[in-house]
């Protein structure tokens, strides 16, 4: 029989070591590369990732040429880049050989996917193509094995950056033309689009978009940043929140935050805007708005990481709050955001914060609704055999954006890009929550 003071020490370890099992946080798998993964195969950047309710896990690659391979793997006709799609039924586990799901006519762009929260099941894509003057929609019911693609809107020069959201029958995207940012808009699962302005009195140098989501009463929200030069990197930048409640017929602007002009990222061969703001946004089940981005205080100075939230669909947002742990002076860029159940966000970016100054994707998530947060989870980790992954880093983000997912266990799942620097060489990575 075992003594009352016997028992009560029993009960003190169990509890002690659930608890510090509770702190220890969420615990991802190493990272490794997805698309083709040859040691001179191309370079890809920019992957969107998504899951379904029945264990799929996509991701989308643009696939680039570079001196080593002149052509796309598997594909010598293809242009630069080509689109290729990677698919998994095992929650990520194993994943399929790269294919095309669309012709690349003289190439594809800033790749986007999602999976349909209402059926859980229905893919769709979107992408840029031919020389980004094409925005493209395609459509998928059979798990990514076959896709039917529209054109949601064609124009007589680029685009940029396009932003894809789904519920049901309803599908947005947005992108943005020069000053001006746009939106496309379907209510018939994606055959038909109409399109209109979301800043029809735009007076900006020029405008990005950023990203999106739609409520649970159905209202849309696409977030931009409108820089106030042309063509430069100075500032001041406006970030803003657009709302539409009929549809995407009409946008109402809501300003978020003023950042000063973007970080000088030259000595790693950047554009002008590489390291400037982005946002990042996201609705949860309950209809609760979420918005994270990276801005400044001081021209091309550093950026922080922001976040606010809405919980009167759009009509007031709470004070920007200051979500990463690292010391004030470090850059941070590239926001990604999901929220899942009522009050259920998870947030990440890249940071330099290494006395190195080699940057790391961080995570952190908030059970409600951004109130208070988890602790910080290093998602990248080191893999040898990359000239650009050092045991404490990578030497460089790879590309405008990067992408979660919540998998159908309610776990995180992340695809991103690092490199030597803006040029070449580099590549995607991916990890699962394990638990």
């Amino acid at each position: 029989m075992r003594s009352p003071a016997r028992f009560t020490l029993l009960l003190l370890l169990v509890i002690t070591v659930t608890i510090c099992a509770s702190a220890a946080g969420p615990v991802f798998q190493g990272q490794t590369r997805v698309g083709f993964t040859g040691t001179n195969d191309g370079d890809q950047w920019e992957p969107s990732i998504a899951a379904d309710s029945l264990g799929h896990v996509y991701i989308l690659i643009p696939e680039y040429t570079n001196p080593q391979t002149p052509t796309i793997p598997g594909c010598a006709n293809c242009p630069s880049p080509t689109m290729f799609l990677v698919t998994s039924s095992d929650n990520g586990a194993t994943w399929s050989s790269p294919r095309l799901i669309a012709d690349p006519g003289s190439g594809q762009i800033d790749v986007q996917i999602k999976v349909d929260p209402v059926d859980g099941r229905t893919v769709y894509a979107s992408w840029l193509q031919d020389n980004k003057s094409v925005i493209a929609v395609a459509k998928s019911t059979d798990f990514g094995q076959t896709w039917s693609t529209v054109v949601a809107n064609r124009t007589n020069a680029g685009t940029d950056k396009d932003i894809l959201l789904v519920n049901g029958n309803d599908v947005y995207v947005a992108y943005d033309h020069s000053q001006t940012v746009w939106a496309s808009s379907s209510h018939d699962g994606g055959k038909t689009f109409t399109s209109v302005k979301v800043n029809p009195n735009a007076q900006f140098g020029w405008s990005l978009s950023g990203g999106g989501a739609i409520d649970s009463a159905g209202n849309v929200y696409f977030s931009w940043e409108g820089y106030t030069q042309n063509g430069q990197a100075k500032g001041p930048v406006n970030i803003y929140v657009t709302k539409s409640s009929d549809g995407g017929a009409t946008w109402t602007p809501t300003l978020l935050d003023v950042s000063s002009s973007p970080p000088d990222c030259s000595a790693f061969s950047c554009g002008w805007a590489f390291l400037g703001p982005g946002t990042a946004m996201a609705s949860d089940a309950a209809g609760q708005l979420y918005v994270l981005w990276n801005s400044g205080t001081t021209d091309k100075g550093p950026e922080r990481i922001y976040f606010s939230t809405s919980k009167d669909q759009g009509n007031s947002w709470s004070l920007k709050k200051d979500v990463s742990l690292a010391p004030q002076g470090v850059d941070h860029s590239f926001p990604a955001i999901i929220a899942g159940a009522a009050g259920d966000v998870r947030i990440a970016w890249m940071d330099q914060r290494n006395p190195s100054k080699h940057w790391n994707v961080y995570y952190r998530t908030s059970s409600n609704g951004g109130s208070s947060w988890s602790g910080e989870t290093i998602l990248s980790s080191f893999v040898s055999g990359y000239s650009y992954i050092f045991s404490d880093g990578f030497s460089f983000p790879f590309g405008d954006y990067f992408d979660l997912a919540i998998d159908y266990q309610n776990h995180t799942q992340a695809a991103w890009g690092e490199g030597l620097n803006y040029l070449t060489p580099g590549n995607v990575w991916y990890t699962r929550q394990l638990r």
